[in-house]
């Protein structure tokens, strides 16, 4: 640990523990009439998950719930294993990474934020319904027994990194899109972000992948695997991004200047396949996985080339743990993957980020 990281620990009374660190729970909201296609997917994420610790399965209706058990069942998972709970909580979407709770540590204590959520900026059309998803934050904080803070700033957490000690990582393109907040300035989010979080570094990155109708989280591009190195993804090989002169590959090499500069070690992983489905063709960016208790999962491209490699590193990127590659090219298509539909808990007490888990 650097020594302004050591000073940030110690001043700091508020803070967001790294993804690696112990988790209590991780969460998920059952996909219901906008994301049907992805069960398959979400009933093989919760049957990795409930081996290594609680699942919390956030069900709109009895009819969604009667179907989530049905998936989990068909794909050969125990829908009443001792460590899912079904939370009757009403929502609109399956992306809880986004409208879910940011869990702060404050004084040694658990607590919820609920930033605003309004959709993304409304950038899948004005017809996604949106207001249950914005509820979802202060009803899980109900049924945890915690207490929750309500941010007035439109954003969401998929676009938040943590290194868990002393700095948030994140793309200004997202937090200052003016559909999610107008006349917003990078001095305010600065201001807001350490305020919220006790951080003493925000990082920006900036920038939109090609097709990225979130404005670039940063969970598809950057992610912390220790509180001093980042992984960044990198445009190579046989991808499409690795066409001269492609956008992503230049959001992607930015955001590595960028991070590199802040003073992190940085590791590029390769995007450097595709992959088909439904008549389209994606790169195989494997960088928006979700880290749990003893395990790794990420998003899968049914490319058993860049699949079977990307597991190889993972597993070099967080040793001791078991990586799951879960094919997930429907929620892809759609927009995200694994990260972007789970929200992790963490546990009290919790250790120093720069300790090994």
């Amino acid at each position: 640990m650097s020594a302004g990281a050591a000073c940030a620990t110690a001043d700091s009374v508020r803070r967001v523990p790294a993804e690696w660190e112990p988790q209590e729970a991780i969460w998920l909201q059952w996909p219901g009439r906008w994301e049907k296609s992805h069960e398959t997917a979400f009933a093989r994420m919760s049957s990795v998950i409930a081996r290594y610790e609680t699942l919390h399965i956030l069900y709109a209706s009895p009819k969604i719930k009667a179907d989530a058990r049905a998936a989990i069942r068909r794909e050969g998972g125990d829908p009443d294993h001792p460590r899912i709970v079904w939370r009757s909580i009403a929502n609109d979407n399956a992306w809880m990474r986004d409208n879910g709770p940011v869990y702060v540590v404050e004084d040694g204590r658990l607590r919820v934020q609920n930033w605003t959520f309004d959709a993304w900026g409304g950038a899948f059309g004005a017809d996604v319904p949106y207001r249950l998803d914005d509820q979802v934050p202060a009803r899980v904080a109900e049924a945890a027994g915690l207490p929750v803070e309500h941010v007035a700033v439109v954003h969401e957490r998929g676009n938040l990194e943590f290194n868990g000690v002393d700095t948030v990582m994140l793309n200004w393109s997202v937090i200052g899109d003016p559909r999610r907040n107008r006349d917003y300035t990078r001095q305010q989010a600065e201001a807001d972000l350490r305020r919220h979080f006790g951080v003493s570094r925000v990082v920006f990155i900036e920038g939109v992948p090609k097709g990225d109708r979130t404005n670039g989280h940063i969970d598809g591009i950057a992610r912390f695997i220790d509180a001093d190195t980042v992984v960044i993804a990198q445009c190579a090989g046989a991808s499409q991004c690795s066409a001269e002169g492609h956008p992503t590959a230049a959001v992607f090499d930015a955001a590595a200047e960028t991070i590199a500069a802040a003073g992190f070690r940085v590791i590029r992983d390769p995007v450097d396949g595709t992959s088909r489905y439904r008549g389209r063709t994606f790169d195989t960016n494997y960088v928006n996985w979700l880290v749990g208790n003893g395990f790794v999962i990420t998003v899968g491209f049914d490319n058993p080339r860049t699949d079977a490699a990307a597991k190889a590193r993972l597993e070099e990127y967080f040793p001791g743990r078991d990586v799951h590659v879960i094919e997930m090219l429907s929620s892809w298509a759609s927009g995200g993957g694994v990260h972007c539909h789970t929200n992790d808990q963490p546990a009290l007490p919790v250790t120093n980020a720069s300790e090994p888990p």
